[in-house]
């Protein structure tokens, strides 16, 4: 299992694509975080939202000042967060006996769905952690009730492993393996 090099985080610019920006959390991040979690529709199928009181009180004035966490900004405003970790061994859904692997996931505010940011912005994250750690398998999963994760997964490239039960739902796990590194 190996993280992400220390030289390898911050990029040392900013990702950007087509239409949207990724960089490392910032400040002024903060309101769109906690809009994230306690929106009813974002916490759909990641155990509902939270009181935006409480939000309030736990999210640190940087949220997310991490390695492998991006802000998704469009036009200047963060729309929502990709994020590169470790899937916990304790998990149910893994490549190796250990676990540890690469796992990426991704919010977006509702205001954003429907355009393609997810996918756009999970892609560009994908690309980054292949030059990184060149070779390494990424996991993703989502519930299988999820249609529009569903499709970002296939759109990504995402092969099905396995389905399972989780939190109370049926989940999706699957792998993207990216080319070997060349020489």
């Amino acid at each position: 299992m190996t993280e992400i090099p220390p030289a390898a985080w911050p990029p040392p610019a900013p990702i950007r694509t087509a239409r949207l920006v990724l960089r490392p959390s910032e400040a002024r991040d903060r309101a769109a975080f906690v809009d994230l979690f306690c929106s009813p529709e974002v916490g759909t199928y990641i155990g509902g939202a939270r009181p935006r009181a409480e939000l309030e009180r736990a999210v640190p004035e940087v949220p997310g000042n991490r390695p492998g966490f991006f802000v998704a900004e469009l036009d200047g405003a963060a729309i929502g967060v990709v994020t590169l970790d470790r899937r916990a061994p304790e998990r149910t859904g893994h490549l190796r006996p250990e676990g540890g692997e690469a796992e990426i996931g991704y919010l977006f505010l509702p205001h954003a769905w429907g355009r393609g940011y997810a996918a756009e912005a999970c892609a560009a994250a994908l690309d980054w952690h292949a030059e990184v750690l060149p070779g390494e398998p990424v996991v993703l999963c989502t519930q299988s009730a999820n249609a529009a994760s569903m499709r970002v997964a296939e759109k990504l490239g995402f092969a099905e492993l396995e389905r399972f039960e989780e939190y109370g739902a049926e989940q999706w796990f699957g792998v993207r393996t990216p080319p070997a590194p060349a020489g």
